[in-house]
């Protein structure tokens, strides 16, 4: 399956179930307090299972799905080069890891969370989880805006400045600017 972004002449070959697991396994632990960056960093950039474009739509239908947002991009990635074998696994190397991280956690915050130097390291961490988030959500935009100038671009900073800036209702903002959007794509054929 050869990818536009490999080298010319390359190919990329389908990974195993064991390669998407440990992928998975290394995202959630890398990623921990916000895996997405980690999951594009990963299947974009290093291993190039998927380019820029089939990452933000196979992002965008698991956004479009009820649940967490990575947990289903997971199960959708998994399902896409391994079958139903490949979303258990993806979603289990996804999981696990985390799962067992916050149980360790949680019994050593029960034991030691009044401790003040504790509060500052978890502030700390949260600054650099929102730094990451903000780095991906520009990278995945840049194509949409720098390919061609269309009604995607638009519609994405109306619907940031709904939410974000005018602190409207995520279901209203949805409510207005999904029938908007499918009218100026259909308009576009």
């Amino acid at each position: 399956m050869p990818n536009p972004e490999a080298a010319p002449g390359a190919t990329i070959e389908r990974p195993s179930l064991y390669e998407l697991f440990k992928a998975f396994t290394i995202v959630s632990v890398s990623g921990f307090g916000g895996a997405l960056p980690w999951a594009r960093r990963m299947i974009v950039e290093q291993r190039r299972w998927m380019t820029t474009e089939e990452f933000n739509e196979a992002f965008a239908l698991s956004q479009f799905l009820p649940g967490p947002n990575l947990v289903n991009f997971s199960v959708v990635f998994g399902l896409r080069f391994g079958g139903p074998f490949g979303a258990v696994v993806t979603l289990a190397g996804l999981m696990v890891p985390p799962l067992v991280i916050v149980i360790i956690l949680g019994v050593l915050y029960e034991r030691f969370g009044d401790l003040e130097v504790l509060s500052r390291m978890l502030s700390g961490i949260t600054a650099a989880a929102a730094g990451l988030l903000i780095a991906v959500v520009a990278k995945m935009a840049a194509p949409m805006f720098l390919k061609q100038w269309n009604s995607a671009p638009v519609i994405a900073i109306l619907a940031f400045a709904g939410v974000a800036i005018m602190h409207w209702p995520l279901p209203l903002v949805f409510a207005v600017l999904a029938p908007v959007s499918i009218g100026l794509a259909w308009f576009k054929r």
